[in-house]
């Protein structure tokens, strides 16, 4: 969204329409002129108001030139379009929907029936009434990031070995803003060398929890050959055994969402539920199905019996407490770390 979104910006400043093609190896349009920027989420209950007030109000510190542009996100939201006829001809309005927007024209063509409310929201209407465009784009998807990483770091300039763009691609997911930001900065302190899967996590900031996403996929396909491995290698690393159980068990508390199968309207809900985001669910989906909510308690059983062994001392090491834990998940018979709850903690000093 945000390239489309720069592209229609710049396209309505200048009087141009959008050009067909691929976003992924397209550059940002530039702008010469001064440009004031108001987001505006729809979903706010006085959206039109704010709308209108961004549109005809020039910014204190702005300059006399200063095109006034109000990007609205969430548009399907807005519960009146009477904003959109009176909106300031002097500025431009960007009208962004994740959902298909509605249109009274295409349901006129349907047999007659109940006639629809007069005070019935028909967006796409109000649009092209006010001699406005309409814009359809795909929603990037899992299998195209990779795709899109490699045509953003090649207009970058930036060479991304196969580990870093996996790594990327794990950590960003289809957030194109974050994309966009991390190239560069990779591009910047690269300098013209490739790029690593190591630069990528020490420098992408949510690249260990790739990391461990790695160890959890592993896990629930019960391959221990490629989770203990994993394991040893996020310890070496110097992260810290309880660390690294609570990102397993975040990552758990989402695979349990994303077990459902969730539309995007409610894994947006459900994000907001454990403080995640929708694409992290969306993400995950791929990798949770066939677990069920016996699995997944199951496994919040072994993690938490990880954690008191750990803080109770009933483990010889808590690099040890947390490699038996990832075997349990795996399935290693014997392995089981629930067993260690029914042994005496050991007195300090001992």
């Amino acid at each position: 969204m945000r390239l489309r979104a720069n592209e229609l910006v710049h396209g309505l400043l200048a009087g141009e329409g959008a050009k067909r093609g691929d976003l992924a190896s397209r550059r940002p349009a530039p702008f010469a002129g001064a440009l004031g920027l108001t987001r505006v989420d729809a979903r706010s209950s006085d959206a039109a108001a704010e709308i209108l007030m961004a549109g005809q109000s020039q910014g204190l510190f702005a300059a006399p030139d200063e095109r006034r542009v109000v990007l609205v996100e969430h548009a399907e939201a807005l519960s009146s379009t009477d904003v959109i006829g009176v909106f300031p001809a002097d500025a431009a309005l960007v009208l962004v929907a994740p959902e298909p927007m509605r249109s009274a024209r295409a349901r006129s063509r349907k047999p007659a029936g109940k006639a629809p409310a007069t005070s019935e929201v028909a967006l796409l209407d109000a649009v092209e009434n006010a001699a406005g465009t309409i814009e359809r784009y795909d929603r990037l998807m899992p299998l195209d990031v990779s795709r899109w990483i490699t045509a953003r770091a090649k207009l970058a300039g930036v060479t991304l070995r196969p580990d870093a763009l996996d790594a990327l691609a794990s950590a960003l997911g289809a957030d194109t803003e974050r994309i966009e930001n991390e190239i560069t900065k990779l591009a910047a302190w690269a300098n013209g060398q490739p790029v690593t899967g190591a630069d990528v996590r020490s420098l992408v900031s949510g690249a260990i929890e790739s990391d461990v996403f790695e160890l959890t996929k592993a896990v629930v396909r019960r391959d221990v050959r490629t989770a203990a491995p994993l394991l040893e290698r996020l310890l070496a690393d110097g992260n810290a055994p309880q660390q690294l159980l609570a990102l397993l068990l975040w990552q758990f508390r989402v695979l349990l969402f994303a077990a459902s199968d969730p539309r995007p309207a409610d894994a947006e809900r459900m994000a907001k539920a454990i403080r995640s985001s929708s694409g992290a669910i969306l993400r995950y989906t791929q990798y949770a199905r066939g677990l069920g909510p016996r699995d997944i308690a199951r496994a919040y059983e072994s993690l938490y019996a990880c954690d008191i062994s750990i803080k109770t001392g009933r483990a010889e090491s808590d690099e040890a407490a947390l490699l038996l834990c990832v075997m349990d998940l795996c399935g290693v018979p014997g392995a089981d770390y629930r067993e260690f709850l029914l042994v005496e903690a050991p007195k300090k000093g001992g």
